[in-house]
C-alpha cells in the first residue's frame, strides 16, 4: 500500500497571494510542532519543496528514522507571476475579469506571468509519482488541493471547497480499490 502525508508548512502570516515568493514559516509554535511530528509516521521519506517554508517546517518534523530526500522544486505553491505579494483587491483592481476567470473557472487560465490551475496539476502529479511508497511531503495549499485533485480524480471546484491549515496533515492511501483520503486538513 502506498501511503503519503501531506504536510502544510508553517504559518508565514502573509495576507496576499504567496506562491514561488520565499517567505519564511512562522516555527514558534513547538507543541504544534511536536504534535505533528508524533502524529506521522516515524520510518517515512522526508521531503518538501525548495521554497525556506517548506523546507524549515520538514527540517522541524525531521527525525533520525525519516530518511530526508532532497527538496523538490515541483512541490511548490501555485506560481501567482505579477499578482505574486498582490491581495485579491489588489489584482482585482488593476483587471478584474482576469482574476474573477482565474478563481472561478480554474483550469487553462493563468496568473500573467505565472502559473494556471492546469500547470500546478500536472507538475504536482509528476512530483507525486516520483515519490517513495511512504513519504510525508511538506508543500504548499495549492500543491495539496493539486494532489487531491489528481489522485482522488475530482475537479478543480471540489477540491477549491477544502480548507488546508498550516500545519495540517492530508493523508491519501492507495490500496488496490484505488486512491482514498484518509484524512484531509487533520490537525494533530
Amino acid at each position: 500500500m502506498t501511503r503519503l502525508h501531506l504536510v502544510r508548512h508553517g504559518p508565514t502570516h502573509a495576507k496576499a497571494m504567496i506562491g514561488w515568493t520565499d517567505l519564511p514559516a512562522d516555527l514558534s509554535d513547538h507543541a504544534a510542532i511536536a504534535r505533528l511530528s508524533a502524529h506521522l509516521p516515524p520510518d517515512a521519506a522526508l521531503i518538501s519543496s525548495d521554497l525556506s517554508r517548506a523546507i524549515t517546517t520538514a527540517d522541524a518534523l525531521a527525525l533520525p528514522t525519516r530518511k530526508r530526500l532532497p527538496h523538490d522544486p515541483a512541490l511548490r505553491e501555485l506560481h501567482f507571476g505579477a499578482w505574486e505579494m498582490q491581495t485579491f483587491a489588489q489584482a482585482e483592481a488593476a483587471d478584474p475579469a482576469h482574476i474573477r476567470a482565474f478563481w472561478e473557472t480554474p483550469g487553462t487560465i493563468r496568473a500573467p506571468g505565472g502559473e494556471g490551475w492546469d500547470d500546478i496539476s500536472t507538475r504536482i502529479a509528476a512530483a507525486l509519482d516520483r515519490l517513495p511508497d511512504h513519504a510525508i511531503a511538506v508543500c504548499h495549499f495549492g500543491a495539496i488541493l493539486a494532489a487531491l485533485q489528481c489522485r482522488l480524480g475530482l475537479t478543480a471546484q471540489d477540491v477549491f471547497q477544502h480548507k488546508i491549515d498550516n500545519l495540517s496533515v492530508t493523508e491519501l492511501h492507495k490500496t488496490q480499490a484505488g486512491w482514498e483520503a484518509v484524512r484531509i486538513n487533520h490537525i494533530p
